[in-house]
């Protein structure tokens, strides 16, 4: 399929400002995901298509909206009943509990991408925040004994909050050279969110944490074929109110598509997550509680004029499976950004571009 590319390659350029500001909302809402009672900093599925490829310099703003229902039972669950019980590490625990968990939060992510090279490469900043509900329930039986005595919990304990969460700036920069586009980024979390150890549902962590990584995309303006992957590692900050302290995670995100036309795509998107070292602070029942978690699903994409600016509307989904120490269940993205309109003349972020 044969398209004009230097146009080819200015849609390229506004899809990815919408994508990209889709993923650099590196955040991650307290619902039952890794590390401290099932809960993660880094939210699995932030980057897809496009992720690495440059946008249009200027300003650009993305909203998302988030909706996943997760499920967890045994040391997942139990984890999350250890921190709002506030039971000793040194108690023995059972485990035969279950966790529900469901989140419905929108996130706000501008973005200034900036028209100076730096190292040769496109430069931007992001600020992202959330706001929205999120639930949880524990159902079953947890016995802790601590030598004679011991401490029993029957029954059903919900939570719900509809709040705000913590802020996630992020740092990314990106070369391009011909079919050929990489980046790196840094990315971390302000804990300025709503927080409290003692509730089963928060839209904070609690807690400070930083991630580095890389990416690259392969997009062909010619047939229209892109693939992209995106790998980083997490350092997560001990949590001050219960001394708790995640290990470090190791994610990768990916996307496959295809452009039907200049204005849709549509394609395939996964991801990776396992922590790579043990958490501190936890019981010795649940051991390292090192997590793991896989997803993938389909993704379609369309971009629209909208005045002189231009828009994206995204929607994506994720089936996850094989999980440990993770609750695990299924997500949805919807992702619509605008960003400044496509210049006659950008400057490029290096010399190096494929010409045809």
């Amino acid at each position: 399929m044969q398209r004009d590319a230097p146009e080819f390659r200015r849609l390229r350029r506004r899809l990815s400002v919408g994508l990209a500001a889709a993923a650099l909302a590196s955040l991650s809402p307290q619902i039952a995901r890794a590390d401290e009672s099932g809960i993660s900093f880094w939210l699995p599925g932030l980057y897809g298509s496009l992720a690495a490829t440059p946008g249009t310099p200027g300003w650009s703003i993305a909203a998302i909206y988030y909706h996943t229902s997760v499920n967890a039972s045994g040391a997942a669950a139990a984890s999350r009943e250890f921190q709002v019980g506030r039971f000793s590490p040194n108690v023995n625990i059972d485990l035969n509990v279950s966790l529900r968990g469901q989140a419905d939060l929108v996130f706000l992510a501008p973005t200034y991408t900036f028209a100076t090279p730096v190292f040769g490469g496109q430069l931007s900043a992001t600020l992202a925040s959330v706001y929205g509900r999120n639930s949880a329930s524990i159902a079953g039986t947890l016995t802790a004994m601590a030598g004679p005595i011991v401490i029993t919990r029957n029954g059903f304990l919900e939570d719900a909050l509809t709040s705000y969460g913590d802020l996630y700036p992020t740092l990314k920069l990106k070369w391009n050279n011909g079919v050929h586009n990489t980046m790196v980024y840094a990315a971390g979390d302000i804990p300025v969110g709503d927080y409290n150890p003692n509730r089963l549902a928060n839209i904070g962590i609690g807690h400070g944490a930083i991630d580095f990584g890389g990416g690259y995309t392969y997009l062909n303006p010619t047939t229209g074929t892109e693939l992209s992957g995106v790998a980083g590692f997490t350092y997560n900050f001990k949590n001050p109110d219960t001394q708790y302290q995640s290990g470090i995670d190791f994610h990768f995100d990916w996307g496959v598509s295809q452009f039907l036309s200049k204005q849709v795509f549509v394609g395939f998107v996964g991801y990776a997550y396992q922590q790579i070292t043990d958490d501190t602070g936890q019981p010795p029942v649940l051991g390292g509680f090192r997590s793991r978690v896989f997803g993938i699903g389909p993704q379609l994409g369309y971009i629209f004029p909208i005045g002189a600016n231009q828009a994206f509307l995204g929607l994506k989904g994720y089936g996850e499976f094989d999980a440990a120490n993770r609750p695990s269940g299924w997500n949805t993205w919807l992702t619509f950004s605008i960003s400044e309109a496509v210049p006659a003349s950008t400057v490029r972020p290096t010399n190096h571009q494929m010409r045809k």
